[in-house]
């Protein structure tokens, strides 16, 4: 019965491709749809409820990237967006479209089953997703499993940059504009330097998760639990 299983909604031209991983979501316990011409997706959402979209930027009709910025119009879904160009990730993070991931082709099905997993795991989750992470901002204070640890005024603003949406990838560019208004000139450098100290705060408290991730090539995100 696929009443109680969670839909992913395949956006893919290339139907090899896209049956290649409705097979594997399927055997993940997922239910699929598979719709291969951008200009369907819209029509075909009015009147479906899926949990999941996994969305491919080059389409025949509408592309992804328009695609993703009419469904976030309206819809909170999960977007995982997929290319074939690496450094196509740059400019989605930068256009800021409001897609929950990005993954480069080629890749393999059981990442992005992966990958899908992760993401529904942070929708799903409850209001004390991250109990065992709690910035305390006003003090400059982050409490991990028990453990209070002391943040420079840099750190608890990256964290809490991080931290306001679980997930979401933040270029180095956009964590200096936000942490650094004054737009005084910071090299992308100095953001890894105030990552690299944060995590191993954090870590110093919690080895067994990594809750501030770097993404390669992109910037960073926080994960929970």
């Amino acid at each position: 019965m696929t009443e109680h299983k969670k839909m992913v909604l395949i956006v893919e031209d290339e139907k090899h491709l896209a049956d290649l991983l409705a097979d594997y979501l399927h055997a993940a316990g997922f239910a699929t749809h598979k719709i291969h011409h951008g200009d369907e997706v819209l029509p075909w959402l009015l009147d479906h409820t899926v949990q999941t979209i996994l969305l491919d930027i080059m389409l025949p009709g509408t592309d992804g990237i328009d695609l993703c910025k009419k469904i976030r119009a309206k819809s909170d879904v999960p977007i995982l967006m997929t290319t074939a160009r690496v450094e196509e990730i740059d400019r989605l993070v930068g256009l800021e479209l409001g897609a929950d991931d990005y993954i480069c082709k080629p890749y393999s099905p059981r990442e992005v089953v992966a990958r899908v997993k992760t993401v529904l795991r942070r929708t799903d989750s409850t209001s004390d997703t991250n109990k065992d992470i709690e910035l305390l901002q006003e003090r400059c204070q982050v409490a991990i499993s028990g453990h209070t640890v002391e943040l420079t005024n840099t750190e608890t603003q990256l964290l809490a940059l991080l931290m306001k949406e679980p997930g979401r990838i933040y270029s180095r560019g956009q964590i200096m504009d936000s942490i650094y208004r004054d737009y005084r000139v910071v090299s992308e450098r100095t953001i890894d330097s105030h990552i690299k100290k944060l995590r191993k705060k954090i870590e110093a408290c919690e080895p067994n998760h990594h809750y501030v991730q770097s993404v390669y090539g992109v910037g960073y995100k926080f994960e929970p639990k």
